[in-house]
């Protein structure tokens, strides 16, 4: 396997809802506490890889809330009774 070369920095991928539910995660980038407080700190290899999990985080709470990716979570009624 090949090793694809970073020359850019990884942007966050906050998305400014900044609010996080009982486990931690944020409403908006589905990042932990713990990775959104040291994403300066992590190197392009760590970025990518909270990424990727915070998209399979997204991927299952929109399936078991049976919403389409398309539809916001901003948009959603009573953001802090979401269950996630």
């Amino acid at each position: 396997m090949v090793e694809q070369l970073e020359f850019f920095e990884i942007p966050s991928p906050c998305r400014g809802i900044c609010q996080s539910n009982e486990r931690g995660l944020c409403l908006g980038c589905f990042r932990s506490r713990d990775e959104r407080f040291l994403w300066q700190k992590f190197n392009n290899a760590q970025r990518s890889h909270v990424i990727r999990l915070s998209k399979q985080r997204r991927y299952r709470w929109y399936k078991k809330h049976h919403l389409k990716p398309s539809e916001d979570i901003e948009s959603l009624p009573n953001q802090s009774e979401l269950p996630f």
